[in-house]
């Protein structure tokens, strides 16, 4: 057996797309690597024809994410595609200095206490974050992006405090999705082709469409955003996940 090969911070995520053949004991071997600490994995119905299925699995260890990967495709999974990256803080993130300069820029009287609320919510984002706990929801939907690096749009030719401020903009359009879409956005830099993954989760498609559709128009995504393919499933048990697609 392999070494573990663990992050020092947040967790490893791989995400499988496969064409299905005769996944013989797949789903008890996603269920054994669900079942262990620190380890998740949701599979999915890929909507569309460019495959038949999908998994998100998280774990501290690449070695275990590499083994279940390994596994599964010895198991009649053929892949089509793949993803690795990590959950990662942002660094544009707001500091404390950052929002008692507003609060006292606003002349809220009560700098203090709202300052202790506001730390309280932040601890709670920077953990979920880094060690998210993958929700109940009926759909997923994920794409890979970058940042351009093209003349007169190269995000990083900006100084830190113009992208600070641009994705602290775009930061507010998407909780404006709050209790519709549950996002996570995983680093990829230096892991793969793309430099982040963004999964959406929702119930209801026209959430996903809409929170898109309208960060499109954000600057971030408007002149420095570069998007790769999208895929879209139904969060189903692998059981039936894989008998959807004939197996």
């Amino acid at each position: 057996m392999a070494e573990a090969v663990e992050v020092s911070e947040g967790r490893g995520v791989m995400h499988l797309f496969w064409r299905v053949r005769s996944p013989e004991g797949a789903a008890e071997a996603i269920a054994r690597f669900a079942s262990a600490d620190d380890q998740q994995a949701v599979t999915f119905s890929v909507l569309g024809g460019r495959a038949d299925a999908g998994l998100m699995a998280l774990s501290p260890d690449l070695d275990a994410l590499d083994r279940l990967a390994k596994d599964l495709h010895g198991r009649g999974l053929d892949p089509v595609s793949s993803f690795i990256s990590l959950t990662e803080l942002s660094e544009y993130t707001a500091t404390e200095d950052d929002e008692r300069a507003r609060l006292v820029a606003e002349g809220d009287d009560d700098v203090d206490s709202k300052l202790a609320a506001w730390n309280a919510r932040i601890a709670g984002y920077r953990q979920n974050r880094l060690y998210p706990t993958l929700p109940d929801k009926r759909l997923i939907a994920f794409y890979p992006m970058s940042k351009t690096r093209e003349p007169g749009a190269n995000w990083y030719s900006l100084s830190f405090e113009e992208r600070k401020a641009l994705m602290l903009g775009h930061g507010r359009v998407g909780r404006k999705y709050a209790g519709r879409i549950i996002q996570l956005i995983t680093g990829a830099t230096g892991l793969d082709d793309w430099e982040w993954g963004v999964t959406l989760f929702a119930d209801d498609p026209v959430a996903i469409k809409d929170i898109v559709y309208e960060m499109r128009f954000d600057p971030v995504s408007a002149e420095y955003g570069v998007f790769g393919p999208f895929w879209t499933g139904l969060l189903l048990p692998p059981d039936e996940v894989f008998s959807r697609a004939g197996a």
